[in-house]
């Protein structure tokens, strides 16, 4: 993370030529100072890629370096963001293997820009206004973020307090440079540790007759607080579709396995009964269907058949704790582009 402020510009569209010159081309102009830049194409179809060629995939570009275009005759390409992330109004949403109009299907293309804020002439809002022409005209999924407005974080959890206790710990050492919003639970074990923290508590059990209130009142929680994201710490009750739906692409869970292996509740035990090898851990965004979200992060550890449930209990926490903490940081620094059910993630 760098010290000085920076805005995020992250953005996709069809593959084609001559893209990421113009967008490079349209920070240049007005004297933007590129800190650090990350691009990846999805496959291209049998047919060959644009004439011209593209840049498939580059790791983090130099820091330090004023933006300018790429080499003449280097032809360049981009792709889609996300159809489940919000998109800001007036941006085009075309399918992925869109037509060229020339009969022809192309991929996608992706693209992580970070630009230092004072070597642009405008704040963000301008930036927004000159930029959507560009936006509209290659038809970019796009948006852009300011490194100093902390995001605001509401975590939600139950009884289990590992992961609670991690992004606390995580926050209050500043190595995650949020605002916790408040944190709410179904149960009350943990509101005087969260007081202590100086954190708002919010007690919302979720009966099994009332559920849809129940989740009104998270929602309702969720706004007051104005919460950017949305953290399932162990949180164990499945959201409504209905808040699934409001908050897409906003919503992250850490799931106790190594998915798509071992779906819903007692993946260890699922785990055990299998003899599985391996156990691991996976933070994916929330959606109505249960634990098949976008994948975010995963890890995993080796077991062997001397290990019980307990073990694996024990060590499955450490592994969930850093992998929602890596998901959580991937996602706050706008890392994280979704593709249908599939994610990229410049790291």
């Amino acid at each position: 993370m760098h010290k000085a402020r920076f805005y995020t510009l992250t953005a996709s569209c069809p593959d084609q030529v001559g893209i990421i010159a113009r967008v490079t081309g349209f920070i240049a102009e007005h004297k933007g100072w590129i800190l650090e830049s990350s691009f990846h194409a999805d496959e291209l179809p049998a047919a060959g890629p644009p004439q011209g060629g593209n840049i498939l995939e580059t790791g983090a570009g130099a820091a330090g370096e004023p933006a300018s275009p790429p080499s003449p005759g280097r032809g360049q390409g981009f792709a889609e963001q996300s159809s489940a992330l919000p998109q800001p109004a007036g941006c085009a949403k075309p399918a992925a293997g869109q037509g060229r109009g020339d009969g022809r299907e192309v991929g996608r293309y992706f693209m992580r820009i970070e630009v230092r804020a004072d070597s642009l002439p405008f704040e963000l809002a301008e930036f927004r206004g000159r930029f959507q022409p560009l936006a509209t005209e290659l038809q970019l999924d796009w948006r852009i973020n300011d490194s100093a407005l902390k995001k605001r974080v509401v975590v939600l959890v139950s009884k289990q307090e590992h992961c609670l206790y991690d992004l606390l710990a995580r926050w209050q050492s500043k190595e995650l440079d949020i605002e916790i919003a408040c944190v709410i639970s179904n149960h009350d074990t943990f509101r005087g540790f969260v007081e202590w923290h100086g954190i708002p508590f919010h007690h919302v059990p979720v009966p099994a007759e009332d559920k849809a209130a129940a989740y009104a009142e998270v929602k309702r929680l969720f706004e007051q607080a104005g919460g950017d994201t949305m953290v399932l710490a162990r949180y164990m009750q499945i959201l409504s579709p209905e808040l699934c739906a409001a908050y897409p692409g906003q919503i992250l869970n850490i799931h106790h396995s190594f998915l798509p292996s071992f779906v819903g509740a007692k993946p260890y035990h699922q785990a055990y009964t299998r003899g599985v090898k391996l156990i691991g851990a996976t933070c994916h965004y929330v959606t109505a269907d249960l634990d098949q979200g976008p994948i975010i992060e995963q890890d995993v550890i080796r077991i062997d058949h001397s290990d019980s449930v307990e073990d694996m209990v024990r060590y499955g926490k450490d592994i969930e704790k850093t992998v929602l903490a890596r998901g959580l940081r991937y996602h706050l620094e706008d890392r994280v582009l979704v593709h249908g059910n599939k994610t990229v993630v410049f790291r």
